[in-house]
C-alpha cells in the first residue's frame, strides 16, 4: 500500500480564475509545486483522492498559489476548501548528503555528544539561511537547535536520533 505524504492544506480560493490558496507542509515547494507536476487532492467525505496537474503556481504572501490544468475559474476549485494535497512516497526523490525530508527529522530524539537527552524534534522553521529545528525537552520547553556543520554532529534517520555540539548560549 503506496504511503501518502502531505504537502499542504487548501484554506480557500483566490480570485476569480481557479487559483487556490495553500498553507504549505512540505519541504521544497519550488519542485513540488512545478508546472506540469502532478499532485493529489484528498476530501475527507472522498475515497480515492482527485489527481491534479500544476498549470501554475506562485507565491503571496504566507501562501502558495496553485492553479490546475481543467480549473479554470473560482466554481471549479470552490470543493477544495478545507482539502488537503498530497504525493505518494514514489514521488519522492533521493536528496544530497545531508539533506532531509522533514518527515524524516520531525520525531527524532535529541543527544548532545555528551549523551543527554534533550528531547524530541516537534517542528522544523525555514526562516532563511539555514532550518532550525525545534526540540521539546523532557521540561517541556523548547530548545531550538541551528542546522549547521558546527552543531549538528550526527544524523541517524532509521534509529530516529540527532546528536549535537551545544554552542554557547545555545540554551540560556
Amino acid at each position: 500500500m503506496e504511503k501518502w505524504f502531505n504537502v499542504g492544506k487548501v484554506v480557500n480560493t483566490h480570485g476569480i480564475r481557479g487559483e487556490i490558496r495553500v498553507i504549505s507542509r512540505t519541504d521544497f515547494p519550488e519542485e513540488r509545486y512545478k508546472i506540469g507536476n502532478t499532485i493529489y487532492f484528498f476530501q475527507t467525505d472522498k475515497a480515492n483522492p482527485l489527481e491534479l496537474k500544476i498549470k501554475g503556481h506562485r507565491e503571496h504572501k504566507n501562501f502558495n498559489l496553485l492553479t490546475f490544468e481543467g480549473y479554470e475559474n473560482v466554481n471549479d476549485v470552490e470543493f477544495m476548501k478545507g482539502g488537503l494535497l498530497k504525493v505518494p512516497e514514489s514521488f519522492l526523490g533521493e536528496l544530497a548528503e545531508n539533506e532531509y525530508y522533514f518527515h524524516e527529522i520531525i520525531g527524532c530524539k535529541v543527544v548532545t555528544v555528551e549523551g543527554e537527552e534533550l528531547g524530541e524534534i516537534t517542528e522544523i522553521l525555514t526562516p532563511g539561511a539555514n532550518d532550525v529545528w525545534v526540540v521539546r525537552g523532557q521540561d517541556k520547553n523548547e530548545i531550538l537547535i541551528p542546522y549547521i556543520e558546527e552543531v549538528v554532529m550526527k544524523v541517524d534517520v532509521q534509529e530516529k536520533l540527532v546528536v549535537i555540539e551545544p554552542m554557547e548560549g545555545l540554551f540560556s
